[in-house]
């Protein structure tokens, strides 16, 4: 779409000429994310202020034009493409710590703040921020709080909602709040921060975000499980979250995860049919029952090899292997399709077991990986060519059709973006979306923002043509 005059003119005076951008080509670096979905903004934005922000949400419903919030476009779920053209706002420039208030347990951020540099100045402080996602060390703050990311460590920190205390943001209608609170405890009215993580920029665009603090384990310690094959690798899992030692990290990879984790790790990681692996953090001298106690859980059918990491540098390798995986799998195939659905622990070997079903059915290969201790596993269908995309796609219909039998849903961490919004309707109940459009059309009554995305399109409207790159 073109944007009208008036609208150019208001940019124009909202932002200074190296913060706002019409440039096709300069554009278009703004239009994808990690999903490889692309589309054309009309003009990118960069604000550095908070009154920006507002200027810019209420110049665009003047206008009726859409308008997108960006973090550094990492999500795979085309959460950040711009459908309807508009404006793209990006919030790289946003990238300031407000305050870190260790006496409070807390800190205030700007949008644009990468994950891993706020890690790094919570260091020295001897706290840390609980989500974790692989992206971290490039993904934004305000991007993680869009599709409540979280990561290996939310097993037992939980993801953004959890540890999130308020926020500051314009609603679609142009009108600046915040919500939340700045103390742990808090029920005054709806919970509106809560609402608006995961939200995916649908409802409001996020300034800044008081952010609730963790002190960092004075010990942790790293265990590889390694088992025959990947069914009883799943019931273990089962087994340990039964039991009442919480791990702080329980990752799943399965035999062809571990084939390209070992291509990258080495020895480090063992050659078996399916790997779990386990950390437990706390006070050093609580350490050992805490192993015990998980090597117990572990230990079973199907299990062919125990080790604790001998030193840092070994549990480095071991994870670094299992953070090449997503990349990869890229490189195996172009066109993976990556979910990230979440079932009940305990039927966590029952999807596994299907999930392999599925993949035989249909002729597709695939790895699966993931927070097995949240029951969030990362199912990568790995189409090759065209006619194994075709397959692959009928494959994820009976995956999401066997998730939600068991229980689960669609998405842990990822968000619905544009991926998998056809399918909330199997998710969620109609009373449940028709809820969730009246607080859309609340918060933003024209729909300017980040449009054809989360919500499945009413009756009779179409989705705007994107391309893959």
């Amino acid at each position: 779409m073109a944007l009208a005059a008036a609208l150019i003119d208001a940019l124009g005076g909202i932002f200074a000429a190296d913060a706002v951008t019409f440039d096709a080509a300069e554009c278009l670096a703004y239009g994808y994310d990690n999903s490889r979905r692309s589309a054309q903004p009309d003009a990118v934005v960069f604000p550095t202020e908070h009154a920006q922000v507002l200027a810019l949400v209420r110049a665009c419903r003047a206008a009726r034009t859409p308008l997108i919030a960006r973090g550094r476009g990492t999500n795979t779920t085309g959460a950040t493409v711009p459908l309807a053209g508009g404006v793209v706002v990006s919030f790289e420039r946003m990238q300031r710590i407000l305050a870190i208030d260790p006496d409070n347990r807390l800190a205030r951020v700007e949008p644009g703040v990468l994950n891993g540099d706020l890690q790094r100045a919570l260091a020295p402080h001897g706290f840390f921020w609980a989500p974790d996602p692989t992206s971290a060390p490039y993904c934004s703050v305000g991007g993680n709080l869009a599709c409540n990311a979280a990561g290996p460590r939310a097993v037992k920190y939980g993801s953004c909602r959890e540890n999130t205390l308020g926020l500051r943001a314009v609603s679609g209608a142009g009108e600046e709040f915040r919500c939340g609170t700045n103390t742990s405890k808090g029920a005054v009215g709806y919970d509106l921060t809560r609402l608006l993580i995961g939200a995916e920029g649908t409802l409001a665009l996020i300034t800044e975000a008081t952010l609730k603090l963790t002190p960092l384990p004075a010990a942790k310690r790293t265990l590889a499980a390694s088992y025959a094959d990947i069914g009883s690798a799943a019931a273990a899992v089962a087994r340990i979250m039964a039991q009442p030692v919480t791990p702080c990290v329980l990752e799943f990879l399965d035999d062809e995860a571990l084939r390209l984790a070992r291509a990258h790790g080495g020895e480090s990681v063992p050659d078996a049919g399916a790997l779990l692996i386990v950390e437990v953090d706390g006070a050093a001298a609580t350490l050992d029952d805490a192993v015990a106690a998980m090597a117990a859980a572990a230990s079973g059918p199907g299990l062919i090899g125990l080790a604790q990491a001998r030193d840092a540098a070994e549990t480095e390798r071991l994870w670094a292997a299992r953070k090449a995986l997503s990349p990869a799998l890229r490189t195996l195939s172009p066109n993976k399709i990556n979910e990230d659905v979440v079932v009940p622990v305990s039927r966590v070997p029952e999807l596994i077991a299907q999930l392999k079903t599925i993949a035989r059915a249909h002729a597709v290969p695939l790895v699966n990986f993931g927070h097995a201790g949240n029951g969030n596993i990362h199912v990568n269908l790995l189409p090759r060519d065209d006619a194994e995309y075709a397959r692959a796609e009928a494959a994820l219909h009976d995956v999401f059709a066997c998730v939600i039998a068991l229980g689960g849903t669609l998405s842990g961490e990822h968000g619905i973006g544009m991926a998998k919004r056809a399918f909330l309707a199997q998710a969620l109940e109609p009373a449940a979306l028709a809820l969730m459009r009246a607080i859309k059309q609340q918060f933003d009554p024209d729909g300017i923002l980040n449009p054809h995305k989360l919500l499945p399109e009413p009756p009779g409207e179409g989705v705007p043509e994107q391309r893959a790159r």
